[in-house]
């Protein structure tokens, strides 16, 4: 998998290392830093790409054509628009895309903020339909939809649906489709290259992988929708500073190798946690005997470094973090550092109170394995 190419045949680690690059200058660096401005010199009548702090950065630039190159190497027809936070991502497709009067299609099993944006678009007017990843379920709900909006993998659950089906679908029936792209990252998954209109994710997570910056990226190919995008994230302002884009730029350069290194511990453990005596209900599109691998193994290409699995109560979920010592107690994903936490805390996903998301990080396999099994088994006494 680590060699997988796009249509113009460079492999997803030399892609990831140079994406996004200037035209090499003597004497520059390879990657400018950060540009802090808030203005820039304007004389006379204000053409060019950077007049305004809030509308263009050098910065943001390099970054949003770095992002696009992943998303859809060898297309020059895609735009990317980075944000100050996944949220802020989202926020701007769904809301510059729909009006009063208009229909959506959410997944009922997705990201737990859904819900809030689920009722701040009813209290515009927007009529909210909502149907499980699983089995292909919101193809049920989409006649007369404006946007129909996926999330494959599911976050916490992991469900997976054939989004190039869903996508035919929708189009078929006038509607819009974006893909939370996330969990997968655009080495594990290419939303548009399956149908979509929108890829939309959080660079907090796996994309840029140490847990030190909040980052939205939407990447799209019609030039109309993608200005209407452009449009909101200045009306709103939901902007990333010069320094959260320039490190997540920095931080792609290493992505397909965190990724290969994570999705391969990722199955390790799944494995591991499969074979454990008792029943977990272990969920990973990875495991050939997983209900999404079929599925998965038809679009993805990595597999993710998200597991998750079911403890039989909420104190023994409690004493399993507790033994943990390689992974910390903590939320969001993807980090280089192995992250689990109880879900149900939060209130906001349909779980069990046992339930665990556990993400993979870059430690040694080994080492992982035998900390999550020594966990389980201290955590049963």
């Amino acid at each position: 998998m680590s060699g997988t190419g796009g249509s113009n045949g460079v492999g997803d680690g030399t892609r990831a290392v140079r994406a996004g690059l200037p035209e090499p200058v003597k004497h520059e660096p390879t990657l400018p830093g950060p540009v802090f401005a808030a203005h820039y010199h304007l004389p006379g009548d204000p053409t060019g790409p950077y007049t305004y702090g809030r509308d263009e950065n050098p910065t943001w630039t390099h970054l949003e054509r770095a992002i696009g190159e992943l998303e859809a190497p060898g297309q020059d027809d895609v735009e990317t628009l980075v944000f100050a936070s996944g949220m802020a991502a989202i926020s701007s497709v769904v809301f510059s895309q729909l009006r009063a009067g208009d229909a959506v299609v959410l997944p009922s099993d997705g990201y737990q903020v859904l819900p809030l944006v689920r009722a701040q678009l009813e209290a515009y007017g927007i009529e909210v339909r909502t149907a499980p990843t699983a089995g292909d379920a919101q193809l049920d709900v989409l006649d007369g939809a404006k946007l129909l909006w996926i999330e494959t993998p599911s976050n916490p659950g992991l469900d997976v649906c054939d989004v190039r089906r869903l996508a035919e679908a929708a189009h078929a029936r006038g509607a819009l489709v974006a893909v939370d792209n996330t969990l997968a990252t655009p080495l594990g998954q290419r939303p548009l290259e399956l149908g979509a209109d929108f890829s939309v994710a959080s660079g907090t997570k796996q994309l840029t992988g140490h847990g030190d910056i909040l980052l939205g990226y939407v990447t799209g190919r019609d030039p109309a929708a993608m200005a209407a995008v452009r449009r909101w994230r200045k009306i709103v302002g939901a902007i990333p500073g010069p320094m959260e884009a320039w490190l997540a730029h920095r931080s792609i350069a290493t992505l397909q190798l965190r990724v290969d290194r994570q999705t391969a511990s990722a199955l390790a453990v799944a494995e591991a946690l499969r074979d454990w005596p008792e029943d977990l209900g272990v969920r990973y599109p990875g495991l050939m005997s997983d209900p999404s691998y079929k599925i998965a193994s038809q679009q993805m290409h990595r597999y993710g470094c998200v597991v998750s699995f079911s403890l039989p109560t909420r104190a023994r979920a409690d004493r399993f973090l507790d033994a943990l010592r390689l992974v910390d107690d903590a939320t969001s994903f993807g980090g280089v550092r192995s992250t689990a936490e109880r879900r149900g805390r939060w209130g906001g996903d349909a779980v069990a109170e046992g339930f665990i998301r556990l993400s993979v990080g870059a430690e040694d396999r080994g080492d992982l394995v035998a900390d999550v099994l020594a966990a389980l088994d201290e955590s049963a006494k």
